[in-house]
């Protein structure tokens, strides 16, 4: 719910209330060029400064991270209106989490010998030199955490564009680490599309991007001109399949978490359930069961479970989906009405097919949508008929589900479980959801480019 003023502010407003939480200058489009400017000139410095010295630099934020964590909290809420612990741990988890990452980014990018007998070589990944991150408002705090550290780590200099929706927390994200760091090396633009954009035209080394498939498709066409390198993390439409064999009360569990938490408004959210038929009434009645247990409220509030939309757009578009789907059959298990403002009330379908656009586009909302099958095999078929391939998750006995989750083509599958994977594991979509990893040592190898130096014997 943010908007631009005629003084030219980006004016942030709180999703359960519509108050103004805040606001940021907007970058003027003729600034960017001298953004990165600015990032060039300081990038050498600060690629001089090592690994080491710079994942030392970095350390600096985790306690600041750490003893601001309430303070934050409450911003992200007001700023998107997620629930206030859900947003506290969010950042408190940056801050618990840095220096075992710092650590994981040294070691991925330690130089690597490699020798024969007769040729020794050493692989370097160095810095690309500068980096944008742009990234979405559902995790205003972490999504820049998990590009702006890795890149500047690596010996990026970076300019962040946070989302319009959420710039306040974007700018204390930067407040804080840029004051450990030299001038130009860490630098914010504030804006919306034509601020992308523009930044994405200008003259960068390194695009990394989370948030819609479309959006994505446009920086790629972008950056192919100079053949700049990109990170895409994109949209998604997971699904989860039930088997006759599953756990149903841990299955109906976890898809009311999956499919409700922020609102439904993450990347991996539960968007589409395909149930064997011998066990889908009990599921359907578990979840609608569940789905009745969530408090829907303002963030700030004690109690609440799932905050707001967004914005009103982001409203809409759920709203919509859920009226063509109960308009051409599906039928409501739970919710379904009593939408008000920017809330929409946790709803369960039942009998979604193919031709409704719940079952295709991404909703990014607060609905479970089912779908009766008659075996495993229609379900993996209908789970891969999506150009999305984000996550996935199985719920059956263990062999069973990890033989159907080898059949899957999403680039994370869960077993009885959610797709985040062991540490060190890579996070990775695949097919129109994902371009390059995040995290782990494959991940922070995407912000270097592999130079190998070879000597004879």
């Amino acid at each position: 719910m943010s908007s631009y003023s005629a003084k030219k502010a980006l004016r942030s407003r709180n999703p359960s209330t519509g108050a103004v939480a805040g606001e940021v200058p907007i970058t003027p489009l003729e600034e960017i060029p001298a953004l990165v400017r600015r990032a060039r000139e300081a990038q050498q410095s600060w690629e001089a400064v090592g690994t080491v010295g710079r994942c030392e630099c970095l350390l600096g934020a985790a306690h600041v991270f750490l003893d601001r964590a309430e303070e934050i909290g409450h911003l992200i809420t007001v700023e998107m209106g997620k629930p206030l612990a859900e947003s506290v741990s969010e950042v408190r988890s940056c801050g618990q989490g840095l220096e075992g990452e710092l650590l994981e980014i040294q070691e991925a990018l330690a130089p690597e010998v490699i020798e024969d007998g007769r040729l020794r070589s050493i692989v370097y990944r160095d810095p690309f030199g500068v980096c944008a991150a742009i990234t979405p408002w559902n995790f205003p705090f972490s999504m820049p955490h998990w590009m702006v550290l890795p890149a500047l780590a690596a010996g990026n200099s970076v300019i962040l564009k946070p989302s319009e929706e959420t710039p306040l927390t974007g700018q204390a994200y930067v407040d804080i680490v840029g004051a450990l760091l030299p001038n130009g090396v860490l630098q914010i633009a504030h804006g919306g599309d034509e601020q992308g954009k523009a930044l994405v035209r200008s003259d960068l080394d390194l695009i990394a991007f989370t948030g819609s498939r479309e959006a994505g498709k446009d920086i790629l066409r972008s950056a192919s001109d100079g053949l700049r390198r990109v990170i895409l993390e994109l949209g998604g439409k997971d699904p989860l399949i039930v088997l006759e064999d599953a756990d149903i009360e841990k299955a109906a569990t976890f898809a009311a978490w999956n499919s409700f938490r922020n609102a439904g408004q993450v990347c991996v959210s539960t968007e589409r359930i395909f149930v064997c038929e011998a066990v889908a009434e009990r599921f359907e009645h578990l979840l609608a069961e569940a789905s009745s247990r969530r408090v829907v409220g303002n963030g700030l509030k004690p109690g609440t479970t799932i905050g707001p939309m967004v914005n009103e757009r982001q409203r809409d578009h759920v709203l919509r989906h859920i009226e063509d789907a109960v308009s051409r059959g599906a039928r409501v298990l739970a919710g379904g009405s009593g939408h008000h403002d920017n809330f929409v009330v946790p709803t369960v379908l039942t009998g979604v097919t193919d031709e409704m656009a719940i079952a295709r586009e991404e909703t990014f909302g607060p609905v479970a949508c089912i779908t009766r099958v008659a075996n495993e095999e229609e379900a993996i078929r209908r789970a891969n008929d999506t150009p999305f391939g984000l996550g996935a998750v199985v719920f059956g006995s263990q062999e069973r589900a990890s033989q159907v989750a080898r059949h899957l083509r999403a680039g994370m599958v869960g077993v009885n479980r959610g797709v985040h994977g062991a540490k060190g594991a890579p996070w990775v979509g695949a097919r129109e959801s994902g371009y390059g990893f995040h995290k782990s040592r494959d991940g922070h190898r995407q912000f270097t480019q592999t130079r190998v130096v070879t000597q004879g014997r």
